[in-house]
């Protein structure tokens, strides 16, 4: 079946269970019954690809909860950070309609007349789905009550408590084992088959083992090992079995960026699971919404500052390197930087000259390229695919997890994350030389990091920073390693040393002219050697009249992008409450970690 033809099916299902107000939930109520339902093949796939739910363009700009960002966006963990926060005003998350969809299937999938092998694997589908639902809901509040099956109003279940979050986790692996067991490999294209399945499982079991490993609070450090054996297996099984590779032609300036601007990934080899967009089939959706220019967010200094040296050498081994300038930053870098942020000389398609980067409060002046279609025709920006589950995560995953382990070898390295930096032709990470040298710019960010594997832990941590920017991964990294202390960071943008003229595309020729604030900017704008108009910008401190806060004002300093004082309280800030609402209707209910 070709892809347009599930993702119609898909579509379809939604219309269905729309027009019908939710029948799912209002059964018996409802007219459509199991009987008349569950019948063939084609009602199971027609129910199970309705719950079909991936990543989608969104996922470039759902950094805005992290250190890779500033955003001027109503985030709620920094909402959380600079506000008054409570079950009273945290009410999100705690919704159990999806489960309930999943559950219904599960009890009645036996009836269509099908062999076993294909009712296990729609089944096998929906128990997948419901992995993903509970680790959701565990990463967010932890110890959550665990339903089986549908409930009804007056049923006793529904006013039970929380059950611990050990007991959940169990269920989601055995979820996931007979996922693992039963879900094809062969499904039709954006749709999650065995491999989709396989990735959550290492995924999820990385999360777990080192949420454990981080989180005393928990006291369930003792556990911790054996989630992060399994994510090994899962990891290994996949690399063994799966016939996947990392994309490399052998051009290390653009393979890294062609996985996120792709008309069809379909059979690009690094993908393990796609979401498919052809505007010509009724399936569009434009990427290119918030990603470029000041939109919300804007990378941030600590992020380009994460990005090695061509060489393998540290930027911030360097003398100096906290007051380079832009161009200075670009230099002799990790190609990957130039793929995932606009980069001094990069032309957009629209523009007959290089971009000169737009400057303004509360951004960095960093604009992101990764996810970013670089065109002006419709057809190609609203049919661009998304890479929902790509290989380059599973070795990843691999890595961090045997190094945790304290178990990882030269030979891991080699075949995991020295593959990615043989993409963009980067010197190999040395296992030896990485823990003889720990980063130390890395390492006061993770201070409970120690041990004989600490640097190539930092190593290996920076890699998942880089490889994975922008695609949704670092909140939760940052949560798993027990490292929130670093939201409290206030992400800050390029460094300029005061007033002056600045080039921004480095061909040495100024582009841009800051000057103090209160000064007007004249009408007629002084033209630099190409004849060019400059661009003129006011600078002061943060809260000023000026249109670029630097740290220090008409001294220069960094671009701020907020002044708002942020704390984050461990582990309360690790969690959220349960609504208030919720606990008044069922007592049984009880707020973990200091919530109230």
């Amino acid at each position: 079946m070709k892809r347009y033809q599930i993702l119609f099916i898909a579509g379809l299902m939604a219309t269905f269970v729309s027009c019908n107000k939710e029948f799912l939930d209002r059964y018996p109520q409802t007219s459509i019954t199991p009987e008349v339902f569950f019948n063939t093949e084609e009602d199971l796939a027609l129910y199970i690809n309705g719950m079909l739910s991936m990543s989608d363009h969104g996922m470039y700009v759902n950094d805005q909860s992290t250190d890779n960002v500033a955003t001027t966006g109503a985030v709620e963990v920094k909402n959380i950070m600079t506000g008054s926060p409570s079950s009273q005003n945290i009410t999100s998350g705690w919704g159990w309609g999806r489960l309930r969809t999943i559950n219904y299937f599960l009890e009645n999938y036996q009836r269509a007349d099908v062999t076993a092998e294909t009712a296990n694997h729609y089944a096998g589908l929906a128990r997948y789905y419901r992995a993903i639902f509970y680790h959701n809901m565990v990463k967010r509040f932890s110890d959550v009550p665990w339903y089986s099956g549908t409930l009804n109003p007056g049923d006793e279940e529904l006013y039970k408590a929380q059950d611990p979050r050990a007991l959940v986790m169990d269920s989601v692996l055995a979820d996931l084992d007979f996922a693992l067991a039963t879900v094809r490999e062969d499904v039709p294209t954006g749709t999650p088959g065995k491999w989709a399945v396989a990735v959550m499982d290492a995924r999820i079991a990385l999360y777990e083992g080192t949420y454990r490993k981080y989180h005393p609070e928990l006291e369930l450090q003792g556990t911790a090992d054996a989630f992060l054996q399994r994510a090994v297996g899962a990891a290994e099984r996949i690399m063994a079995e799966g016939g996947f590779s990392i994309h490399d032609t052998g051009d290390p300036t653009s393979d890294y960026a062609a996985l996120f601007g792709s008309q069809d990934l379909a059979g690009n080899s690094e993908m393990i699971l796609v979401n498919s967009y052809d505007q010509t089939k009724n399936r569009s959706g434009n990427q290119n919404t918030g990603i470029f220019g000041n939109y919300e967010q804007s990378p941030s200094r600590d992020l380009v500052q994460t990005y090695l040296m061509a060489d393998g050498s540290r930027l911030t081994d360097q003398t100096g390197y906290a007051t380079f300038g832009f161009v200075k930053e670009f230099e002799n870098r990790d190609p990957r930087l130039a793929q995932t942020l606009a980069y001094p000389g990069w032309q957009r398609a629209q523009d007959n000259a290089p971009y000169v980067q737009f400057l303004a409060r509360n951004f960095s002046g960093y604009h992101q390229l990764k996810g970013y279609v670089n065109s002006t025709d419709q057809l190609t920006l609203n049919s661009s695919d998304v890479p929902v589950h790509r290989y380059a995560e599973v070795l990843l995953i691999l890595a961090e997890a045997k190094a945790e382990l304290g178990t990882l070898t030269q030979g891991d390295l080699d075949n995991t994350v020295n593959l990615l930096r043989k993409r963009v032709g980067l010197p190999d990470l040395n296992l030896v030389q990485a823990n003889a040298n720990p980063d130390p710019f890395q390492a006061q960010k993770f201070p409970n990091l120690t041990g004989t594997n600490q640097g190539v832990i930092l190593e290996i941590r920076r890699e998942r920073r880089v490889e994975l920017a922008f695609e949704n991964t670092r909140y939760d990294d940052l949560m798993r390693w027990h490292a929130g202390k670093l939201l409290e960071e206030i992400p800050d943008g390029m460094y300029f040393p005061g007033v002056g003229d600045y080039d921004m595309t480095g061909d040495d020729i100024p582009d841009i002219r800051l000057i103090p604030e209160g000064q007007t900017i004249p009408s007629e704008r002084e033209r630099n050697s190409l004849g060019v108009p400059l661009v003129y910008y006011t600078i002061g401190t943060f809260g000023s009249s000026a249109t670029v806060f630097l740290q220090n004002g008409v001294n220069g300093g960094t671009m701020v992008t907020d002044n708002r004082e942020r704390t984050f309280l461990e582990p309360k800030y690790y969690y959220r409450p349960v609504p208030n609402t919720q606990v008044v209707l069922n007592p049984n209910l009880r707020q973990l970690f200091g919530w109230e």
